[in-house]
């Protein structure tokens, strides 16, 4: 795995981060750290705007389709937002006097759901602007919640009570637990009759120790998996594949179990996967792989086959350790945060990318990098920097171009390195691309075109 950036500011130094990709596209990356303020940046490490708040953010979240940031903060009662389309942001009036302590977006459409310290919710619809507030929700602070993709809301609280509520903010549903609730999630137990559409259990973390599966079509029979001691506390868990859990224990071991029936908490793996301690896991479903961090390393398995090791990404320089994970939706992009206040972004997913000219070669090695190799002529290879994350490259005796949509770069390759020539236009989106030592010829929309690589005058062939 290649490392694309790292992001590191005074500010953040000896603090953990709170982060969050954006859903859907991974262009943007949001990162909150001690000092009152979210700072936004691309997928370069390139940083694009700052959210200014009158203390520390305590919760973020991205919309389904990654157009809206929204964030709450200590000492506030107001939701603030970005939006990713015109780089704007604005404030949100909740209408409420307590202190936010919660906010998600839902799964399937623009409602925002924001909980309160002293247990009340509201509920916000972006596209109407309607407020529906909902006094007494719990008697304590809500701590933490999920959508599901049907719109129900479950959330937990510090009053040990976790309650599922529609879309109106209606309770439906409400069930007490021994200790208090953390990390709800939504999800589908495997069962003999597939009767039941959609996500009817919430799982729940209990007081670190144990997990509480809560299924809404069967609600007075709850069940309840303890895990072994030696395994520590439950630092994280995931949902994936047909009804399976993964569950990250504090002690550095990481475990799968099975929901369906007959299996049930029963484990289909277990592996210690860091000596000392377990910090966080995440699962891509784009890539089929889940990774766990702990003791200054990252390691990698296929979900397909759990026990082989897909990669092992040391980070000896993390003398504090590290902290929380989170690929982008497409597993392009694993972002690892670490306790001393760091953000390293790897690359682990590259699209294959590349073009031939006689014996040379150019091919996409990282997001924006081309590598031009001649291995029959001898020649070292030449990296070249690009200006955009290209779909598609060609190469020619003395030239490189890469493009993406309607647009195409092109650099020289002299014996003086790498010069960037020119970057052109098109009337189309261009399909595919030709270079030969003078010409280049552009296929767009059934139509070809032909112009010097030299000469910025377009030539209709």
């Amino acid at each position: 795995m290649l490392r694309v950036f790292t992001l590191s500011e005074k500010s953040w130094l000896g603090s953990c981060l709170l982060y969050k990709w954006q859903k859907s596209l991974g262009n943007y990356l949001a990162v909150a750290g001690p000092d009152n303020s979210v700072k936004i940046f691309d997928r370069h490490g390139q940083k694009k705007n700052e959210l200014n708040l009158p203390g520390r953010c305590l919760a973020m979240d991205w919309d389904k389709d990654g157009d809206m940031l929204a964030v709450i903060a200590d000492r506030s009662s107001g939701i603030y937002l970005w939006d990713a389309n015109v780089n704007k942001s604005s404030q949100l009036d909740s209408g409420m006097r307590d202190q936010m302590s919660f906010i998600l977006w839902s799964k399937i459409g623009s409602l925002l759901a924001v909980g309160t310290s002293k247990g009340n919710l509201l509920i916000y619809n972006q596209q109407t602007s309607r407020k529906i507030p909902v006094l007494g929700k719990h008697s304590k602070k809500i701590t933490c919640g999920c959508w599901s993709s049907q719109n129900l809301l479950a959330l937990g609280g510090e009053d040990k009570v976790v309650t599922i509520s529609n879309h109106e903010g209606d309770t439906v549903r409400q069930t007490s637990v021994r200790s208090d609730p953390g990390d709800i999630q939504f999800s589908v137990m495997k069962t003999d009759e597939r009767a039941s559409p959609g996500e009817s259990t919430v799982s729940v973390m209990v007081g670190k120790k144990t997990l509480f599966l809560f299924n809404l079509n069967d609600p007075d029979n709850p069940i309840e998996l303890a895990f072994q001691q030696r395994y520590g506390t439950i630092i994280a868990y995931r949902w994936y594949g047909d009804g399976y859990i993964m569950i990250g224990f504090s002690q550095g071991y990481f475990v799968v179990i099975s929901t369906h029936i007959r299996e049930i908490g029963q484990e289909l793996f277990q592996a210690h996967n860091h000596k000392d301690s377990l910090n966080s896991i995440a699962i891509s479903q784009s890539l089929n792989k889940a990774a766990s961090c702990g003791d200054n390393c990252i390691k990698i398995h296929d979900l397909t086959e759990l026990k082989e090791m897909y990669a092992i990404v040391n980070l000896d320089d993390e003398t504090k350790g590290l902290d929380q994970l989170s690929w982008t939706d497409d597993g392009q992009l694993l972002a690892i945060s670490t306790q001393r206040g760091t953000l390293h972004v790897f690359l682990t997913k590259l699209p294959i990318l590349g073009d031939a000219c006689g014996t040379r070669i150019a091919y996409l090695t990282s997001l924006l990098e081309v590598t031009v190799e001649n291995h029959v002529e001898g020649e070292a290879p030449v990296a070249v920097s690009v200006e955009v994350e290209p779909n598609f490259i060609a190469v020619g005796p003395y030239h490189v171009a890469v493009g993406m949509n309607n647009r195409a770069w092109f650099y020289g390759l002299g014996d003086n390195g790498v010069e960037k020539l020119k970057d052109t236009e098109y009337l189309g989106t261009v399909a595919c691309m030709c270079l030969n030592s003078d010409y280049a010829a552009a296929l767009f929309e059934g139509k070809l075109q032909l112009h010097m690589v030299k000469n910025v005058a377009l030539i209709p062939a």
